[in-house]
């Protein structure tokens, strides 16, 4: 009688951002049955969010579909559906409709959403980005305030359309103020009769005590004067208290202001919930040395849904180049596993960080070497385009970022998701 043979080991891989792809993709070859499940349907970008925000590039430059990014493999299955939990004792991922999936490895890269320090009612007034939807909002917000000063006559209304308030003082919230600041004074300024888009005010307010704070302080001090040089008001010690339709407050001043956007904190996915596990108060889940989390040797976590310390004893940074580190150790971990090995603990290695400030300046920090100005800007955008999947989207970017160099034009002026009478 023959013997029937082995199931494949399965691996069910939650969230298709840069930690869950790089884990499917590292476990190619392995006697594995993947399973990847996602909200979405498509894997984004997340380092140029805020160009689809700011109408610099077109949302499919940036996203591609997961199952064309995975349809060689067909060992993976791709799943469009939301997980609401986490049976361990069952060894399943629990859907919102009802069904489940079995495991025998889990790797929950589930990722986080902004933050609101206990504001959540500021929401709607403050809209974060991290996901398509939030960027064609974003947009939408942005060019309907100038379409409306166009037609407002009444110089305090038409004031407060004007005015741009970015909150928080990260990578996100700087290149969001200096590409606003350049979109009012290049790109708009000839298109308009009755407003001068140049007059526009944009506003960067941190409530630490200086922009950019993980960069060392003299890229952070070249990046305030850059953007202050581009007509962006920075304002640093001074926490929003009040967030609404009209406008914030913060140092005791109200600004009024009809376009606010938050980037001023993240809170991750609700993975330290389903597993009752240690998390940090960003709600991160507090892994062992070897991403695995703590309990349950067969369930692994990487990107934004966990922190862990680098070699320097810092957390791990939020950032793209983490969690694709974590996730490839994952799939090379779970490789040793089946073939009887194991692996040293996760050693992450920083390679850099950088942030654009404007269309035409950057700053970066490779540790080793401090880079600013334009040569930065180049750097900058040949990593990123680097970092792209596919010839076509690396040709269409490229070709994009050297129009608005050259001509201070943007392709991606659409106002989309209603008409002129449709509230913003």
């Amino acid at each position: 009688m023959t013997q029937a043979p082995a199931k494949p080991h399965r691996v069910v891989i939650v969230g298709a951002g840069f930690g869950g792809l790089e884990a499917a993709f590292g476990l190619a070859g392995a006697p594995v049955e993947i399973t990847l499940i996602d909200r979405r349907n498509h894997h984004l970008f997340q380092p140029l969010l805020y160009q689809v925000a700011t109408a610099s590039l077109a949302t499919s430059e940036i996203a591609w579909p997961i199952r064309y990014l995975l349809r060689d493999r067909p060992e993976v299955t791709t799943l469009f559906a939301n997980v609401c939990g986490v049976d361990p004792a069952a060894k399943q991922v629990q859907l919102d409709d009802g069904g489940s999936i079995p495991y025998d490895t889990l790797i929950l890269a589930t990722g986080a959403r902004h933050a609101y320090f206990g504001h959540d009612e500021w929401e709607p007034f403050a809209p974060g980005l991290k996901t398509l939807e939030d960027a064609t909002t974003l947009r939408r917000r942005i060019l309907v305030a100038f379409e409306r000063a166009e037609r407002e006559t009444d110089p305090d209304k038409r004031a407060a359309l004007l005015t741009f308030v970015i909150i928080g003082a990260g990578p996100t919230g700087v290149e969001m103020a200096g590409t606003i600041a350049d979109l009012a004074k290049d790109t708009l300024a000839p298109d308009f009769r009755h407003i001068d888009t140049r007059k526009a005010r944009v506003v960067l307010i941190e409530a630490g005590p200086r922009v950019l704070a993980g960069f060392p302080d003299d890229l952070s001090a070249y990046a305030q004067a850059s953007l202050e040089k581009i007509g962006v008001e920075v304002m640093l010690g001074e926490p929003v208290t009040e967030c609404s339709a009209d406008g914030v407050v913060f140092g005791g001043k109200r600004l009024e202001a009809r376009t606010i956007v938050w980037a001023a904190g993240v809170r991750a996915s609700r993975a330290a919930e389903w597993l009752n596990a240690p998390a940090d108060r960003a709600h991160r889940l507090q892994v062992e040395p070897d991403l695995t989390v703590p309990g349950h040797p067969d369930v692994f976590a990487v990107g934004d849904t966990v922190t862990i310390r680098g070699p320097d004893g810092n957390p791990v940074p939020g950032i793209a180049p983490a969690a694709k580190q974590e996730g490839r150790y994952v799939a090379a971990l779970i490789k040793a596993r089946l073939d009887g090995k194991t692996l040293p603990p996760f050693r992450y290695k920083h390679a850099g960080s950088l942030a654009q400030i404007g269309k035409k300046k950057a700053v970066i920090d490779f540790g080793w070497l401090k880079l600013r100005g334009s040569l930065a800007w180049w750097i900058w955008g040949l990593a990123h385009i680097y970092f792209l999947i596919g010839v076509r989207h690396r040709i269409a970017v490229a070709m994009n970022w050297l129009w608005i160099h050259t001509r201070d034009q943007r392709a991606a002026r659409l106002i989309t998701q209603g008409s002129s009478k449709v509230a913003q």
